[in-house]
């Protein structure tokens, strides 16, 4: 008889509370969050002592003119995040709205292949396994003629490198949706879920039921987001046992 989708999701937690039992990163979705960082690095100590189960680290370089030290991220830390039993899950952005470096889905087809292809390989320096997905962002809230005409060609430039089932993307509720009826975002193996990581920004309240995370607080000019030893970070809700993490076979 074919599983039922709870009994999958019963297996999967089981599965993964037996890997907590040897002292591997907590087990159950339920409740836990995730960290990503908007000023500032912070360690992997404190992350742990704040109440937080892990952190998106960003698998892209550094654009002209920012003083970020969170990209991209190095295997030493990536590390200490691991001996420290928190999660690690990969995220990319270089470019941004206002920058002389703008969106990375404005870059089409061929940005996309440049820019999985950076991705690809500081998360492997960084100690990322090849099975684990790798988020790309639409840092802002494009209308669906954009996405037809431009963002969903730089996805698929990397798809081209990365395959679909390694891809994923953050975004606002609309635009995750059609990236997921495009078909250009890989399957969590989850049942129901996808490599989407959906920001409350843009969002209006809407939510994208697939989704596997959900930055529920986001730094801002007005909103200093959480707050870890006097640096602001922005906060994850994880919504599936498998939500990219690093440390979950495959």
């Amino acid at each position: 008889m074919e599983p039922t989708r709870r009994d999958v999701f019963r297996y999967a937690l089981t599965a993964l509370a037996g890997a907590a039992a040897l002292g591997a990163p907590k087990a159950s979705a339920e409740g836990l969050r995730l960290i990503d960082f908007a000023v500032q690095l912070v360690s992997p100590e404190q992350i742990k002592a704040a109440g937080y189960d892990g952190a998106l680290v960003y698998v892209s370089e550094l654009r002209p003119g920012a003083t970020f030290d969170f990209k991209p991220v190095t295997r030493d830390y990536t590390d200490g995040l691991i001996a420290a039993g928190l999660h690690v899950v990969s995220c990319y952005q270089f470019g941004k709205p206002g920058w002389p470096t703008p969106s990375d889905f404005t870059r089409a087809f061929d940005g996309g292949v440049a820019d999985a292809q950076t991705a690809l390989r500081i998360h492997g320096a960084a100690g990322g396994p090849n099975s684990a997905p790798i988020f790309f962002s639409v840092d802002e809230d494009i209308n669906a003629d954009t996405w037809k005409s431009t963002a969903v060609q730089w996805f698929r430039g990397i798809n081209s490198v990365l395959g679909v089932e390694r891809t994923g993307m953050y975004g606002g509720a609309r635009q995750l949706g059609w990236a997921i009826g495009d078909g250009v975002v890989g399957h969590s193996t989850s049942p129901g879920h996808r490599w989407a990581w959906q920001t409350k920004a843009w969002s209006g309240g809407a939510r994208e039921p697939a989704a596997v995370l959900f930055q529920r607080e986001v730094v801002t000019a007005s909103d200093p987001g959480a707050i870890i030893d006097g640096v602001s970070v922005d906060v994850d809700d994880v919504l599936a046992p498998d939500f990219g993490q690093w440390d979950l076979a495959r």
